[in-house]
């Protein structure tokens, strides 16, 4: 089921919500849960028996954790840590990458059959939720959840269980056992979401048919403007679409009393790779800091060990994405870039020191290195392979031999004008400043009445055209 879809904003929402704030405050989370998990069922009805599975198995590996350690049991609490993070990470290969190890052992010459396991939606993100879970209890930093429903609930949140933002137990394990709602929180988590599904079902939506359009399998006749065209719509799309959904999913935890975490803080402002990965996918960067570059000594045990410590967590973060080596290029391109930023950059100037002429040269430059990035990325969510991307790489800088610079453009028509009109917008209001003045955020009576405003037409969109998965559904 899709945020965007007439099913879920004219049925199931609705129903939901009804049930929910008509229920006894004792019995919301039972019905919250029970939503959740019929939410995940209309599209995945064995998948759910996966995350079952998995929010039991977690849930007692926490408690035995908690357990050992408050008995002084240091060693089997590592031990108990050890094996649920391994069975995590093994439901996650199974499910995610079996295909991908069989098809690669094939490539080497080594007969293994394709186990066609068809892949979870969001099983990336809840095996995450509940690798951090794990370690947090370890660590201290949150304690066990004690009944199987209140972590199932932390597992199975519908908001953000598909697509996230990943959220980490101690953010929300207040809010599960005491939550207040209000008029407020609502009327803000509802402005919330129709910025979010704006985002969606106009922007994002509108520049896909474009960028699939300059993505053909056969390139050879791809002009390069096209090529430019086609990516710079890709890298408004994917914004939009995901950061659009980490506003509904923020919303819609605002309505039912949640606060999660922002996932997104205008990006394509950032001024050089590092910036940009503190503002892009926030909740996974920060999870993968926390849980990989930092316990494999992050930057404290010198300057070599910190460049390979860098490439490999975003190698790993590629890989996280999707089950193909255009993904992995695309982590190990971000990955190299940091290095050399850090070869280069020496100490780093404070972001509102630098004078005005610097940001712009820093922002021009991220915005061709972030395009040439997005390139193996589209490449793999297509399933088209390394070879496809360098070929549109190539096409992007040395053209195509006998296709002038415009001699090609999508058959998109009568909306040729619209979506031009809509990439515009797109790339002014994805900077901060441009974005507060023409869509406030916020309570006031302005950001709401903008936020209802842009709901209105999303929903009218959504209602009258055909509707598409998020990006992010498919990693």
């Amino acid at each position: 089921m899709v945020f965007s879809s007439p099913l879920f904003l004219g049925c199931f929402l609705p129903v939901l919500l009804a049930a929910y704030f008509c229920a006894p405050r004792r019995a919301r989370n039972a019905v919250l849960l029970a939503g959740s998990v019929f939410f995940y069922a209309w599209g995945e009805p064995k998948a759910v028996f996966l995350l079952l599975a998995l929010a039991i198995l977690n849930w007692r590996a926490g408690l035995a954790m908690s357990s050992a350690l408050g008995a002084g049991r240091a060693a089997a609490a590592r031990r108990i840590l050890f094996a649920g993070v391994a069975a995590n990470l093994a439901a996650l290969g199974i499910f995610k990458y079996a295909s991908f190890a069989a098809e690669n052992l094939r490539a080497l010459g080594i007969p293994a059959p394709d186990p066609g396991i068809a892949l979870p939606l969001g099983v990336s993100f809840y095996v995450f939720q509940c690798i951090s879970y794990l370690a947090d209890v370890s660590r201290g930093d949150t304690r066990a959840e004690r009944g199987l429903a209140d972590f199932a609930l932390y597992v199975s949140l519908f908001p953000q269980l598909v697509a996230g933002p990943i959220v980490r137990h101690r953010q929300i394990a207040d809010e599960i056992a005491q939550r207040r709602e209000d008029v407020a929180g609502f009327a803000d988590g509802m402005a919330r979401f129709g910025r979010g599904l704006a985002k969606k079902v106009i922007v994002a939506d509108t520049l896909a048919a474009a960028a699939d359009a300059a993505f053909p399998a056969d390139i050879s006749a791809l002009p390069q403007a096209m090529a430019w065209f086609g990516v710079l719509c890709y890298a408004m799309q994917i914004y939009y679409d995901f950061s659009g959904y980490s506003d509904m999913a923020i919303g819609l935890g605002r309505v039912f009393g949640f606060r999660f975490p922002e996932n997104f803080d205008h990006p394509y402002c950032a001024c050089d790779v590092r910036e940009f990965w503190r503002r892009w996918h926030m909740s996974l960067s920060s999870w993968f800091r926390d849980y990989v570059y930092i316990p494999l000594g992050g930057s404290r045990r010198g300057t070599a060990r910190t460049y390979r410590n860098l490439v490999v967590v975003f190698a790993l973060c590629g890989l996280w994405h999707g089950a193909s080596w255009c993904f992995v290029l695309w982590g190990l391109w971000h990955g190299a870039g940091l290095v050399f930023e850090r070869l280069a950059g020496g100490a780093r100037r404070a972001e509102d020191e630098a004078p005005l002429w610097r940001r712009c040269l820093g922002n021009a430059r991220l915005w061709l290195f972030v395009l040439v990035g997005w390139v193996p990325f589209k490449a793999g969510t297509e399933g088209y392979g390394v070879g496809y991307a360098v070929r549109y790489l190539r096409t992007m800088f040395l053209g195509n031999p006998g296709h002038g610079f415009f001699s090609w453009w999508p058959a998109l028509g009568a909306t040729a004008p619209f979506t031009l009109v809509v990439l515009a917008a797109a790339l002014v209001i994805c900077y901060g400043a441009p974005a507060r003045r023409l869509c406030p955020d916020g309570s006031s009576a302005a950001s709401r009445a903008v936020a209802f405003a842009l709901f209105a037409a999303a929903f009218a969109f959504a209602m009258t055209s055909g509707y598409s998965p998020f990006i992010y559904f498919r990693f």
